[in-house]
């Protein structure tokens, strides 16, 4: 299952965004209000749950300085990742899109589509908070 956010425009340069995107501290400022846990557990992971749904921990897996960069599932359970994809537009400028990638099978998939379709979106639309 593949998901996009909408490409959002955010009024700093694109290594101001890459820098704080791979503070995984900085995550917890894109959540939606519907968070009920946020817990950083090393520099490259972090845990967080959402009302209604189970716990997630995610952890980097690559980073492309400046670029982009992927986190991934700490769990093979549900095996997925979400990449930033991080265009800069002009020095002060940079234009961030977010691509979620998973392995589930059909009824899982039509489970979680809605969910995390509007999750991506809402990290993406929270990125002028950074």
């Amino acid at each position: 299952m593949n998901l996009e956010s909408p490409k959002v425009t955010v009024e700093k340069s694109a290594e101001y965004v890459f820098d704080a995107l791979s503070q995984v501290s900085n995550f917890e400022k894109l959540m939606p209000d519907s968070i009920s846990k946020f817990e950083v557990l090393d520099a490259d992971s972090f845990i967080f749950g959402l009302k209604g749904m189970p716990e997630i921990k995610l952890r980097m897996k690559e980073k492309t300085p400046v670029s982009g960069l992927v986190l991934g599932a700490a769990s093979d359970k549900l095996p997925f990742t979400l990449k930033a994809k991080i265009d800069a537009v002009s020095d002060h400028t940079a234009d961030v899109q977010l691509f979620f990638e998973g392995e589930f099978n059909a009824m899982m998939a039509m489970m979680v589509k809605g969910p995390i379709s509007k999750f991506i979106e809402t990290l993406a639309q929270n990125m002028h908070k950074l």
